[in-house]
């Protein structure tokens, strides 16, 4: 009896652990079912069966691996069908960002997402990053060939390889994976040709969201052209830029859309702090990272607070030009300035706006170690450094970082490693051709003189003999003989050439002025 009640007991534990065993196994394959008919976030950019976008050769770009950043949480994805561990670090860098933002006062003239400005932190970065990394390139951080010829080793972060030649491509993927779902579905609506608006137009298109871009009719054929082209349905209207966000406003307002601008949104900043995770964690041991600043210094903070957060002893600078210092007359005032205009907004582009908020501008304060401002000369130049050394044709926005090394501003860096960031490259053809050829006149490799020779033959045969010499390179020559106010039967011959450096510039005029004393050379 005793026997028959011990295996009836063994067969009831047995049969009960393994009811349990069952329903386990059932709840397994219940949480499988479900992960799989939940579409990951990634699917919208890194579909099989679509084509490859973005530059992404057959493989999804490489993912920022925030394991290996310093006093960061574990967590494997930020979606809902990945189990994730998060840590909160608060530590003294979380309360600078904190109190950066303590005191910002909050400005109602937005209409399109200032309700969402908020504190940002470093997993709102971090976040960001996972969010759109299917979505944006994982630019290069490169060592250049620049660093002999300053003293310092210089890393280059590509932002400039984005889809549409700009970094603000981070922030604005992030700002729309962020909006509902209902609002996706009713679209958006922008009013400028800065690259803010190219970055809305790509990707609102990419992520199926209806886009309306407003330019005004002095737009370049060349940017409206492109921006249809990424997908937006493209409205020319009003002569000014004023007048055509006048009239996205009353569009957004009477059929629904979202009217997007660029702003200083918790969303948008974390989205374009995202480079400076990248930075640190493709450069190691990094002394300073080199932004664009201006008004529009969302990337400069944003990535400020990745930086600092990560290491408080990389010094993080910003660049703006000296004729519109528009954020170091800012942070003077303690408010962002409005009232200024720059007189050269095509060569600038979106450096030289108005400073758009204030959360910005507190954590540039707080978070930013220097500003420097440099001329329109320097700027010119590093443009044709990198198009000489690194094959990069950039803009003034993107070269402006290499323009405080042009320019001497930095000489605390020498003998460091520095990062800079290459962030845009959206140059119109007639303006890169004049900025080139007037950055080799300011770089003493094209120069031109004149002089006069008798009206004989021979004469311009051996000024050429003198110039071949000298191995300068004729770019042209051109000969006058009817507005000459010297004696009769004489030409005035003006000739343009181009010389290797400085060096041979001065060997070469040294050689004129000995045959032609009376040789003028135009100064630039």
């Amino acid at each position: 009896m005793l026997l028959n009640r011990r295996l009836y007991s063994r067969s009831r534990s047995c049969s009960t652990a393994k009811y349990y065993a069952e329903q386990l196994f059932l709840k397994k394959d219940d949480n499988k079912i479900k992960k799989q008919d939940a579409p990951a976030l990634c699917d919208l950019h890194c579909c099989k069966d679509e084509p490859i976008r973005n530059g992404l050769i057959g493989q999804k770009p490489p993912s920022i691996n925030p394991e290996r950043l310093k006093d960061f949480g574990e967590e494997d994805y930020l979606n809902g069908d990945v189990k994730t561990w998060e840590m909160k670090i608060v530590s003294r860098n979380e309360e600078l960002l904190r109190d950066a933002l303590s005191r910002i006062p909050q400005s109602s003239s937005r209409t399109s997402l200032s309700s969402s400005n908020k504190l940002i932190r470093f997993e709102d970065i971090s976040a960001a990053a996972f969010k759109i990394q299917c979505g944006v390139q994982k630019t290069p951080c490169m060592y250049s060939r620049l660093s002999k010829q300053y003293g310092m080793d210089i890393y280059l972060k590509k932002e400039f390889l984005q889809y549409t030649g700009s970094v603000k491509e981070r922030g604005v993927l992030y700002l729309l994976t962020s909006l509902p779902q209902d609002q996706q579905r009713k679209g958006v609506i922008v009013a400028s040709d800065s690259n803010f608006s190219m970055a809305v137009a790509y990707h609102a298109s990419e992520l199926r969201i209806p886009v309306f871009v407003i330019m005004s009719t002095s737009t370049s054929p060349a940017r409206v052209k492109m921006c249809r082209e990424y997908g937006a349905m493209v409205i020319s209207y009003g002569t000014t830029a004023k007048d055509s966000q006048t009239h996205a406003r009353r569009l957004a307002q009477e059929n629904a859309y979202l009217y997007l601008e660029e702003e200083d949104s918790a969303v948008y900043l974390s989205g374009l702090g995202t480079v400076g995770l990248e930075v640190y964690e493709q450069v190691p041991k990094l002394d300073a990272v080199i932004f664009p600043a201006g008004g529009h210094c969302g990337l400069l903070a944003g990535s400020a607070a990745a930086l600092k957060h990560l290491n408080p002893r990389i010094s993080v600078i910003g660049v703006e030009p000296e004729s519109f210092p528009v954020l170091q007359q800012s942070l003077k005032a303690g408010h962002p300035i409005e009232d200024q205009a720059c007189s050269n907004h095509h060569f600038y582009g979106d450096v030289s706006g108005l400073c758009f908020g204030s959360n910005s501008l507190q954590l540039t304060g707080k978070l930013v170690d220097k500003v420097v401002a440099v001329r329109e000369e320097d700027i010119l130049i590093s443009m044709l450094r990198l198009l000489e050394y690194e094959r990069a044709t950039v803009d003034a926005e993107g070269a402006i970082g290499l323009a405080a090394l042009v320019a001497g501003k930095l000489p605390e860096l020498k003998g460091k490693r520095v990062a800079i960031v290459i962030c845009s490259g959206n140059l119109e053809l007639h303006l890169l051709q004049q900025c080139i050829a007037r950055a080799l006149t300011l770089d003493n490799r094209v120069c031109r003189f004149s002089l006069v020779l008798s009206d004989s033959p021979g004469d311009i045969s051996k000024l050429l003999e003198i110039l071949a010499r000298e191995e300068a390179r004729v770019l042209d020559i051109k000969q006058e003989h009817t507005f000459v106010t010297s004696e009769l039967f004489t030409v005035e011959v003006t000739c343009t050439v181009e010389t290797r450096d400085k060096i041979h510039t001065a060997q070469l005029r040294n050689a004129l002025l000995e045959r032609y004393p009376t040789a003028t050379w135009t100064e630039r």
